[in-house]
């Protein structure tokens, strides 16, 4: 079973129809840790001017994406590096809809939710991957594997999620956890065709 983190920038829900992926990030999740030898990131040229929003970061810029590839360009290479794995995301449905939207043929095995996962912990607070992952004591790990990146930016926030699933995985199985024992309870298979996500229950369909 092969595991691979994404994280998406998008230009916004409200954009509906016309929404651009403006960067994507894909990292192997290889014995609980990100591969970065094998890491994936890059921007995305919308071919339209993208106004300035504050979920957007400073990064995607109008003159960074304008020499950023298409995605027409990367979408065989998003193909190949996914198809066929499990994707780890946090709020991941969000980047699913988005992806499976300009990379129809994308055909992932599974979806694992880190957000959904860490609503089942016994733990409180806020449950956004920036203060889950101060939470588990993880900042340093994501800074010294992504040393080039940031918060809110795909590569960064990839790196973060791969991370905090295994810790999450330690706090709700124990610290014999397999990603095979998480995919027990936390199995969300897909209908790739139509874009749904199966009825069946699992841990990630309880009510929170």
């Amino acid at each position: 079973m092969e595991l691979v983190a994404i994280d998406l920038e998008g230009s916004g829900a409200q954009d509906r129809d016309r929404e651009a992926i403006l960067e994507i990030a894909l990292v192997p999740i290889v014995g609980w840790q990100p591969d970065m030898t094998a890491a994936y990131c890059t921007l995305i040229n919308p071919q339209r001017p993208i106004p300035r929003r504050p979920w957007i970061s400073p990064g995607p810029t109008d003159d960074a994406l304008r020499t950023a590839p298409t995605i027409e360009a990367v979408g065989p290479e998003i193909v190949r590096r996914i198809s066929g794995k499990y994707l780890v995301g946090h709020n991941i449905g969000v980047d699913w809809r988005l992806l499976h939207r300009r990379c129809p043929t994308v055909a992932p095995a599974g979806l694992i939710d880190t957000l959904r996962l860490a609503r089942q912990t016994d733990q409180a607070g806020p449950n956004s991957l920036a203060a889950l992952i101060e939470r588990h004591g993880l900042i340093e790990d994501v800074n010294r594997l992504a040393p080039s990146s940031a918060p809110h930016r795909a590569l960064w926030d990839t790196v973060a999620c791969s991370l905090l699933m295994r810790a999450l995985a330690v706090n709700l199985l124990g610290d014999h956890a397999s990603a095979h024992a998480l995919l027990g309870v936390a199995d969300i298979r897909l209908d790739v065709p139509a874009g749904g996500v199966s009825t069946q229950p699992s841990l990630f369909d309880q009510s929170l």
